[in-house]
């Protein structure tokens, strides 16, 4: 399903679309076309994009092509979805430590949807942290592990 969403291949693409995106949800799903777990959220994703179209507008990411985002985000784990409302980045509090982006899938099309409606109406109060509406076992749970070398 990622064929019917817009892909982004490079920072000066991502740096214009955050900055040219006005009064609208900006969704950015970070991960790779050939993932199996990106290609699930894909679907979820390119499913809602015409009912969310007046509140939200979705692209996707490609780590490989855009890794200086990768980094700035600290993204480990794909798919990461990242929100943006008019160039300013949008946290929620998902219940973990990391309030900057979505890791894993939603678990169906209403959860995206009601996550980006709370996140239009709190950034169209002038909020840039929201709580999420997703029940706690709906969001994925993961642990980093690191390993000394």
């Amino acid at each position: 399903m990622s064929y019917m969403l817009s892909t982004l291949s490079s920072k000066k693409e991502v740096d214009k679309v955050i900055r040219e995106t006005e009064d609208v949800v900006l969704v950015l799903r970070f991960g790779r076309e050939t993932d199996t777990s990106c290609l699930q959220i894909d679907n979820i994703l390119s499913k809602t994009a015409d009912e969310l179209s007046n509140m939200a507008v979705i692209y996707l990411v490609d780590i490989d092509k855009v890794p200086i985002y990768t980094q700035y985000f600290d993204i480990s784990l794909i798919p990461s979805t990242i929100f943006f409302f008019n160039g300013q980045h949008i946290k929620v509090d998902w219940g973990s430590p990391d309030h900057t982006k979505f890791v894993g899938s939603f678990k169906n099309k209403q959860d995206f949807i009601d996550v980006v409606e709370v996140i239009y109406r709190g950034a169209m109060k002038g909020r840039v942290m929201v709580s999420s509406p997703l029940e706690p076992q709906d969001i994925p749970k993961y642990h980093l592990i690191y390993k000394d070398i």
